[in-house]
């Protein structure tokens, strides 16, 4: 029986300690999930604008004189905007793989979002103030012309927010690497861990959507390692207006925003075929 003894009291010390380091990752995802979730490049405000002009970029700035973003405007009169709004890590002037063929394919004026806190942006990233800065940036766009939004990855929740809102303004939607809501992917990527009802920043394309009926392209990443290729796939079954899905089938998650001229020339067919009038 000692023998016994001995083996429970070491099981129970066994279960309390796996107990207390479950609590304390819970904890830790709990309070620093933000941290996990965006991965901001940071750029000194003094250089900033010398690193953009090598990349093609000018300065994207609001009313106020804030800097906003970056652009490339069109090289004749513009026909459209498009705006990108990226993923979670890096910053604006690293989608310049985005910005570059999408200038190329169309006379348009490109403008890529800086979300609060990267860059030389101030603030912090969560839902609300990413989506706010891109409902104030998509109502600086030229009113007179379609305006087109592109995004990749956590950016397809911004992206579907202002579809969501401005639901006839948003004459078409290109989507890399999208998710159906961002609560199912935390719960895929930490199964351990009831992290679908911990997440604070809810993104949920699916939901944003439900009253959209302008053109929407998905581009879905087959072996998807961080987000898996369903839930790209789910988003666009469920969508109920114009849409095409073109599935990579060995790419991984960061391997299909960098497309060429030709492709993006593709896609403006697609948008303007079916664009809001």
């Amino acid at each position: 029986m000692t023998g016994w003894r001995k083996t429970s009291r070491s099981l129970i010390r066994v279960f309390q300690l796996f107990v207390i380091v479950y609590l304390l990752v819970f904890l830790a995802v709990l309070i620093f999930q933000r941290r996990l979730i965006y991965l901001p490049t940071k750029i000194p405000a003094g250089v900033i604008e010398s690193v953009a002009a090598g990349h093609g970029f000018a300065p994207w700035k609001n009313p106020a004189g804030e800097l906003i973003g970056w652009k490339m405007l069109a090289k004749t009169n513009a026909t459209a905007s498009v705006l990108i709004v990226h993923g979670n890590a890096g910053c604006a002037l690293s989608r310049d793989y985005l910005a570059q063929p999408i200038h190329d394919a169309a006379d348009v004026d490109v403008f890529v979002l800086e979300y609060p806190g990267y860059g030389a942006r101030t603030g912090s990233p969560n839902k609300d103030s990413m989506v706010a800065a891109a409902v104030a940036a998509f109502q600086l766009l030229p009113k007179n012309l379609p305006k087109f939004v592109v995004s990749e990855s956590i950016g397809a929740g911004v992206a579907c927010e202002l579809a969501k809102a401005h639901p006839q303004a948003v004459a078409g939607l290109a989507l890399f690497v999208p998710y159906h809501n961002l609560a199912s992917v935390a719960q895929r990527q930490m199964w351990f861990l009831p992290a679908y009802f911990l997440l604070r920043d809810r993104f949920h394309p699916a939901d944003c959507l439900k009253a959209y009926r302008g053109p929407v392209k998905f581009i879905v990443a087959g072996a998807d390692e961080i987000l898996g290729a369903e839930t790209g796939k789910k988003l666009f079954a469920e969508y109920a207006g114009p849409k095409e899905l073109q599935v990579f089938p060995n790419a991984s998650h960061n391997d299909i925003a960098a497309q060429p001229t030709a492709w993006w020339q593709g896609v403006f067919a697609f948008w303007q075929k079916n664009r809001n009038p």
